[in-house]
């Protein structure tokens, strides 16, 4: 199972001072693989995002980290990331057509290429469980993947974003 931490009830983004943690050489941004510990003060499921969970302002401690091999341990798999194409309708969601048991996913993907589309937006193209998804992309080190200076391994946290518009868009969160 995973948490999703949010900063509100109705599934606020954290910013950059709430994703802190301490250890004894001072207080330092989170980084993807860093084991943490933190609390919460309950949990705030939304119908898109049952896995949410309200932070609390107890600091975060560093509890060392995932070794970049291990992640396949960790590893999701969901018959299709929530149907086929890049969002899923609200309303279908709303009205319990659609169940939603998890919002996060780490799956491994074939046929992974990145790219930047028309309107400079970044895109990641892929396969899974022979489905085809062309989504967009989060991960702050995107361009690091596209202009060769690192390489993914194939594994995809896929993120099932708040509704806008009307619908929950799938998001390549991060990329291993």
């Amino acid at each position: 199972m995973w948490i999703r931490p949010v900063s509100t009830p109705t599934g606020g983004g954290l910013n950059d001072q709430q994703i802190r943690y301490t250890n004894k050489y001072g207080s330092y941004s989170v980084k993807v693989l860093q084991k943490i510990e933190m609390e919460f003060s309950a949990h705030a499921p939304l119908i898109n995002q049952p896995e949410n969970f309200l932070i609390s302002h107890v600091p975060w401690l560093q509890r060392y980290k995932i070794d970049p091999s291990e992640i396949g341990q960790y590893l999701d798999y969901p018959y299709s990331l929530w149907g086929e194409g890049d969002n899923v309708i609200f309303d279908f969601i709303a009205k319990g057509e659609i169940k939603i048991e998890q919002s996060l996913q780490l799956v491994r993907v074939d046929g992974l290429r990145f790219y930047l589309n028309a309107n400079n937006k970044r895109r990641a193209s892929f396969f899974y469980n022979n489905i085809h998804y062309d989504l967009a992309v989060t991960d702050p080190f995107f361009h690091e993947y596209i202009n060769g200076a690192k390489s993914p391994n194939g594994i995809l946290c896929i993120s099932l974003a708040g509704a806008w518009e009307g619908r929950c868009y799938k998001i390549v969160a991060t990329i291993f």
